[in-house]
């Protein structure tokens, strides 16, 4: 999983979805971008707000979205774990929050009890950097 600070800029060519856009059917600005493999980008206005997390499953799992999917906005280290887990490739902290914590909590789980919502599709299976 890509980590970064608040102050990184966002991927070229990145389609943003807000945090409560319907995926039912898609604009067609993110029906070219899931196409064309080009970045989404989720937002959370709020860490405790998880809707983000389930547009990511909904892309990997429903659109076959296979490129990067980043969150954005309110993300905190401890975020990590399941954000990888529904199928976030990226993450983009808020200010304050430290890198090394996040990579630290990518190793808390090494396996999950219950299947995984993304592994099913082959993404979740892989280990990304």
């Amino acid at each position: 999983m890509r980590i970064t600070t608040d102050d990184s800029h966002l991927p070229a060519g990145a389609v943003t979805l807000a945090n409560a856009e319907q995926l039912r059917d898609l604009r067609p600005e993110v029906q070219a971008a899931i196409a064309d493999g080009r970045p989404l980008v989720l937002e959370f206005p709020k860490w405790t707000d998880g809707r983000a997390y389930s547009q990511a499953v909904l892309l990997r799992n429903r659109w076959h979205h296979r490129g990067e999917i980043v969150a954005h906005g309110d993300v905190v280290a401890d975020m990590a774990p399941l954000l990888r887990r529904c199928g976030f490739s990226a993450m983009q902290m808020r200010a304050g929050q430290d890198r090394h914590v996040a990579e630290r909590a990518l190793g808390w789980f090494d396996h999950h009890h219950q299947r995984d919502p993304v592994v099913a599709t082959g993404f979740g299976a892989e280990v990304l950097s």
